[in-house]
């Protein structure tokens, strides 16, 4: 289990908007509810670590049933023959706690909210570096979600089950493939082949 003993505020205002330092009151905003979030979140994460070969279909994992297709992640995952499959959240508590604060104060729930959001990146990050240990950067790739690229928002579902992700973390997603808990991330991670 991953703890965090700090929500980046510099990240949180910035998915509030806010480029520049925040003003005064949004800043104690942020440290009135930063100690509030971290203390209700449960973050977890699961894993796998497989063989991956591309065909003429996609890009196949050992032991996924469907393909990985598009050209995003095909350039992301070119010169990879292993691949991490990730999913990650900070438990049902984020949306439970953004609930709870929006029916009161709309300003706390956009602070909320954004907290949670800079959480389960850092969680991300921290499951990175657990799965990865001292593996340099320069030998994985970034991250990359169905979503993103024209990489299918429908391989949510497939990733999930993969990961047995709803048992193990409470991880699910929609019928129109959300996730759900809403802060939560599925990602790729492409492990490179290193030239002796």
């Amino acid at each position: 289990m991953i703890e965090l003993s700090e929500i980046s505020k510099a990240e949180a205002a910035r998915y509030m908007g806010i480029r520049t330092v925040p003003d005064m009151q949004t800043a104690k905003l942020l440290d009135k509810w930063e100690m509030i979030v971290r203390n209700r979140l449960r973050p977890a994460y699961v894993y796998r670590e497989v063989d991956m070969e591309f065909t003429a279909e996609g890009i196949r994992l050992d032991g996924l049933d469907v393909p990985l297709t598009g050209r995003s992640i095909s350039k992301l995952l070119n010169g990879c023959k292993r691949a991490v499959v990730l999913a990650a959240t900070v438990s049902s508590e984020a949306d439970r706690l953004i609930r709870e604060t929006s029916v009161t104060d709309m300003a706390a729930a956009l602070a909320v909210d954004a907290l949670c959001s800079a959480a389960i990146e850092q969680v991300c990050d921290k499951a990175e570096l657990e799965i990865f240990g001292d593996m340099p950067k320069e030998q994985r790739t970034y991250r990359f979600s169905p979503g993103y690229g024209d990489l299918p928002l429908e391989l949510q579902l497939n990733l999930l089950t993969y990961l047995n992700a709803q048992r193990r973390i409470g991880l699910s997603c929609t019928e129109s493939y959300l996730l759900t808990p809403t802060k939560s991330v599925t990602a790729i991670i492409g492990i490179k082949t290193v030239r002796e």
